[in-house]
C-alpha cells in the first residue's frame, strides 16, 4: 500500500446514528470522486445507506482489507475510514461486511478453483480446502499429517496450489510434482518422505503454471507457507496461515 493509500485508511468521521441497509445504485451513477479511489488502489465494491447526508460507499484495496467511502453531500468529496457515532461505536464494519463479503469470497474461491493445484483426497469430498505449498516447506509437510483424518475419511480434499519460492530448486521440485503422469501420487509420495527431484529443465508451460500461482499468492496477499482457504459454515472464505492449530483445523476441514 502507498503513502497516499496509508493516508486515506486513516481517516476518521463522525456521525450520530445507525446504517441502514446497503442501496443499490449503478455503478455508472457513482460521482467521480467515489470512482477517484481506484486511483489510490481501491475498487469500489458496493454502495451502502449512511447517516448525516453522506453516502456509503465499500472500497476494497486487498483481499479481507475493506474501508469505508464516505461521499459529502455536495458530491464533491469523500471521507475514507471509519464512521463512528457519538458514543464511539463503529457504523462502518457490518455494512461494509454486507457489501463486501459475498462478492470477494466469490471472486477469491473462483481464482483458486482456476489456479493449478494438485489434489489430495476424494475428489467428491464435500469440504475443499486450498493450500499453498512449497515442496521445500517442512511446515506445508506438517499440515498434510494433521489433515489425514479428514482426508482419509473423505470428508475434505486439500487442492495443493504449487509454488517454488523458498529455494533455489523448489521451482524445479515443485514441477517435477505438476508434470507428473500422476501429479496426485507424486504428491503423496512426496510429502509420504519420498522427496520430489529437482527437474534440470522446467517446461514452459509448467513454469507459466508456477508464475500464475505465485502471482496469485501475491495478490492474496499471502507472504508464506502453508497459507490455506476453505469456506465456513456460511459459505464465506476463511483464511489461515502456517500450520493451524487443532481447532482451527477442525475448522478448516469440517465447518
Amino acid at each position: 500500500m502507498d503513502k497516499q493509500t496509508g493516508k486515506l485508511w486513516s481517516g476518521i468521521a463522525l456521525a450520530g446514528s445507525l446504517l441502514a441497509m446497503p442501496a443499490l445504485v449503478p455503478a455508472e451513477d457513482w460521482p467521480a470522486a467515489v470512482r477517484a479511489i481506484e486511483q489510490h488502489g481501491g475498487e469500489i465494491m458496493g454502495e451502502f445507506d449512511a447517516p448525516g447526508g453522506l453516502r456509503g460507499f465499500a472500497a476494497s484495496f486487498a483481499p479481507g482489507q475493506s474501508v469505508g467511502v464516505y461521499l459529502t453531500p455536495d458530491n464533491a468529496h469523500v471521507i475514507v475510514g471509519t464512521l463512528l457515532d457519538a458514543d464511539g461505536r463503529d457504523l462502518s464494519s457490518a455494512a461494509i461486511d454486507q457489501v463486501t463479503l459475498g462478492p470477494q469470497t466469490e471472486k477469491i474461491w473462483q481464482q483458486l478453483a482456476d489456479s493449478h493445484w494438485v489434489l489430495d483426497g476424494d475428489a467428491d469430498a464435500p469440504q475443499i480446502v486450498y493450500m499453498f505449498n512449497d515442496p521445500n516447506c517442512p511446515f506445508c509437510n506438517r499440515f498434510w499429517q494433521q489433515a489425514r483424518p479428514w482426508v482419509e475419511s473423505g470428508q475434505a480434499q486439500i487442492r495443493h496450489v504449487m509454488v517454488g519460492m523458498l529455494r533455489a530448486d523448489s521451482a524445479a521440485r515443485a514441477a517435477s510434482i505438476m508434470a507428473a503422469d500422476d501429479p496426485a501420487a507424486a504428491l503423496l509420495a512426496h510429502e509420504q518422505g519420498d522427496k520430489s527431484p529437482a527437474m534440470r529443465s522446467i517446461p514452459s508451460a509448467v513454469q507459466a503454471q508456477l508464475d500464475s500461482n505465485l502471482g496469485l499468492m501475491r495478490e492474496l496477499g499471502v507472504q508464506a507457507t502453508p497459507s490455506s482457504f476453505a469456506l465456513n459454515a456460511e459459505g464465506m472464505i476463511q483464511q489461515h496461515q502456517g500450520v493451524p492449530s487443532p481447532d482451527i483445523m477442525q475448522r478448516l476441514m469440517a465447518p
